[in-house]
């Protein structure tokens, strides 16, 4: 192993690590360094296929692209993704690796903290420096012997350590102290300084607060990063989600609820909508939260078949089929798209087995398949505004096989990507999702479905078209995508801004 390292770990889950791990992999990468993101394990139903077709937390795709790399198994070489509270399938190296309930998983520890190793020393011998991301709590006193993610990613590295608390959720002098008087001394030694993450207001107001910060516990703090509102960047965790909880619907706006599903899955398929200027999106979770949508969008699930059962005994089936009567549009992800259909069959247990009907919009059936599917795809939209040739573009994350029982496709796909990343893939031509013959009720695999702004703009303009409001622009969205592209540099600015930057630069170039 070459390259030296830089661990952001957390005071608690949601404080920041992911993103103040990606402003620090491009602040490294602006400045020359060849950097790269790690994190040895991540739990999160919110994944990505790499250029090769594998599988691996999506926060990690967006520390690669912010040190300019392709996503890279090795950087997130254990996923775990939940299936009901007590159970998760688990990804390694990309992946599946089966499915174990939390005992089960960690009395594989051995093997597992091997795969982190060899993942580890892949990366640490192309590069100069590695971030590392945390999960959860640096002190985590019931897991230590078990962690795989934080101090024993920190020591198989060699890392100095960046402690990141939240003070927007009150209590951040708790946070720090009580972390940092957990740990081992010989952990303790390894950390550099704290960032006060997500600060709202007049940061001199919070002078006195750092100043009893360092004093107490001894180190610096690096910096107060102020909330920086309006930032678009894919992230880890649901928690930005609740800000569209209670989203309003308003008369001469697109207005979208999309089903908050209990194992909802790629919550990011979604962010390129809530850019657009004039779409509303509002996450449901009761009937009277589709009341006034012009959009019912059901995500996609990682256990299809209880998420099912949840819609119908929260009433939203109800509302869901009234919406498709009166003539609305109703549109699935992936698991979304399987419940449109007639049946669900899991033969081979890769949920929880049996035989389920869907909500029968779509003349098609699924059979889940113990083999995920995991690929890029590109091609045109057969169903929404079909004589354009609209261009789309996404990936595959699906274990089930959908069987058109006479319904017309949504899009004719070839594969972009295949196994190896092998740029000569055979390209066979494929035909992906499905739709009714009104064209308003349709399903698709497709993860980023809308994140080309050509597609994007025609789907939406679709829906103003119902609402009799004028269509806009396709430069309106294709600003929208440009802008996102350039979220990364914002943010980085915005950490070199408020954070001593030079300190961090100088200890990830410097063994302990």
């Amino acid at each position: 192993m070459n390259a030296r390292a830089l661990a952001v770990l957390g005071t608690g889950s949601d404080v920041g690590k992911s993103l103040i791990t990606a402003g620090l992999c491009r602040l490294f990468h602006r400045a020359g360094i060849k950097v790269a993101p790690f994190k040895a394990q991540n739990m999160s139903n919110n994944s990505f296929v790499t250029p090769d077709g594998k599988e691996i937390g999506r926060a990690q795709a967006l520390q690669a692209q912010a040190c300019g790399l392709d996503p890279d198994a090795d950087m997130n070489p254990i996923l775990m993704k939940p299936e009901s509270d007590r159970c998760a399938q688990i990804v390694v190296q990309g992946k599946v690796w089966g499915k174990a309930e939390a005992r089960t998983y960690f009395e594989q520890r051995a093997e597992l903290a091997e795969r982190v190793r060899e993942s580890y020393e892949r990366l640490a011998g192309q590069y100069d420096v590695m971030i590392i991301e945390g999960a959860g709590s640096a002190a985590e006193m019931n897991l230590r012997d078990r962690d795989l993610a934080n101090w024993s990613a920190v020591e198989l590295a060699d890392a100095r350590v960046v402690l990141v608390a939240d003070i927007d959720r009150g209590g951040v002098f708790a946070q720090v102290i009580g972390t940092l008087d957990l740990l081992a001394s010989h952990e303790r030694a390894r950390v550099i300084g704290v960032i006060i993450n997500k600060f709202r207001g007049d940061a001199t107001l919070f002078d006195d607060g750092v100043q009893f910060i360092e004093q107490r516990t001894g180190l610096p703090v690096l910096g107060v990063v102020p909330m920086l509102r309006g930032l678009m960047l894919d992230q880890e965790d649901a928690v930005d989600i609740e800000r569209h909880r209670h989203a309003v619907f308003v008369k001469d706006r697109v207005n979208i609820a999309v089903v908050l599903l209990p194992r909802m899955s790629n919550f990011t398929d979604f962010n390129p909508l809530i850019a657009e200027p004039d779409v509303v999106i509002r996450y449901a979770t009761t009937s009277a939260d589709l009341i006034g949508a012009d959009v019912i969008v059901i995500p996609g699930s990682k256990n299809t078949i209880d998420d099912l059962a949840y819609i119908r005994q929260s009433g939203m089936a109800e509302s869901i089929d009234r919406h498709a009567s009166d003539g609305a549009e109703v549109v699935g992800i992936c698991g979304g798209y399987q419940m449109l259909g007639r049946s669900i069959a899991d033969p081979d247990g890769v949920e929880a087995g049996g035989e389920v009907e869907g909500f029968g919009l779509l003349a098609v059936t699924t059979r889940l398949a113990t083999i995920k599917r995991t690929q890029w795809v590109e091609g045109e939209a057969l169903a929404i505004d079909p004589q354009r040739g609209l261009p789309i573009r996404g990936y595959w994350i699906h274990m089930g096989q959908t069987t058109p029982c006479g319904a017309r496709c949504c899009f004719h796909v070839r594969p972009i990507s295949g196994e190896a990343g092998q740029s000569g893939v055979e390209k066979n031509e494929e035909f992906d999702g499905a739709v009714n013959e009104t064209g308003l009720i349709w399903g698709t695999y497709l993860h980023g479905v809308f994140d080309l702004p050509e597609f994007r703009r025609a789907w939406i303009n679709r829906i103003r078209a119902r609402k009799a409001l004028p269509p806009l622009s396709d430069a309106v969205s294709q600003s929208i995508s440009q802008s996102l592209g350039s979220q990364l540099d914002a943010w980085a600015d915005h950490l070199q801004l408020h954070l001593k930057g030079m300190p961090l630069i100088q200890a990830a170039s410097t063994r302990l």
